[in-house]
């Protein structure tokens, strides 16, 4: 069963990431012929040299510098998602069942990544539409932390990142994940960002602080706790 969902996750996230793609390549002013490599004129290259001049395009094809505070947020929830593939890999080696959830919410941060780079302000229905956030990623993280959370002890100090590095890992993925939610907030509040995305993040958060001491819990790893230095 969880190998099914794991399989039919993968795929939409497959299919979610290349229709982005698409679009976005479909709002460029060049051919596809000119990006194409010699020997076959179907493969495109890597790059595109569009934003050799410091300038990228949002979803809904606006060019904005590359310092907006749009491509900032779009950065930081693109280094999330890397730090949690890192400690992904790390839970895998360690057997954890619960890696079916990170593969759901890397998806979802694409989801996260289409809402930001569509402005409502240069944005057609059509771009709103297909780029709005629903509440339901919220609601899973809030159910994923409540059965952990039952299973763990009550938490009576403050922790260090440690445990193994599956905990370490996850920690420094919610660092990171800190840092994406103070990157969007200034967005959802002048309007060009849905507050849910905002929620998420912050819902995220606390749900990779509870993964992470799931972790270390499971590989019987200890958790280092503050100490005043004297």
């Amino acid at each position: 069963m969880a190998s099914q969902i794991i399989k039919v996750v993968r795929l939409r996230c497959f299919i979610r990431t290349g229709r982005i793609i698409r679009e976005h390549r479909a709002k460029e002013t060049f051919s596809l012929r000119s990006y194409a490599t010699e020997g076959d004129k179907k493969i495109p290259k890597v790059y595109t040299r569009t934003g050799d001049k410091g300038f990228s395009s949002t979803f809904t094809g606006e060019r904005r510098p590359k310092e907006d505070h749009i491509f900032e947020a779009l950065g930081n929830t693109d280094e999330l998602s890397a730090a949690i593939g890192l400690a992904r890999e790390y839970c895998l080696d360690k057997g954890h069942t619960f890696t079916d959830q990170l593969d759901k919410i890397q998806c979802i941060l694409l989801d996260v990544g289409s809402n930001i780079a569509t402005p409502p302000s240069s944005a057609r229905e059509s771009h709103m539409k297909r780029a709005k956030f629903t509440a339901q990623p919220i609601a899973d993280l809030e159910n994923w932390i409540d059965k952990f959370t039952e299973e763990l002890p009550p938490l009576t100090n403050f922790i260090l990142p440690s445990g193994g590095k599956s905990c370490a890992a996850l920690h420094l993925a919610r660092t990171v994940c800190r840092r994406a939610e103070r990157s969007v907030a200034p967005i959802v509040r002048s309007g060009e960002a849905d507050p849910e995305v905002a929620k998420f993040l912050n819902r995220l958060s606390d749900y990779l602080f509870t993964l992470a001491r799931y972790a270390a819990m499971k590989e019987g790893s200890e958790e280092k706790i503050y100490k005043k230095p004297e």
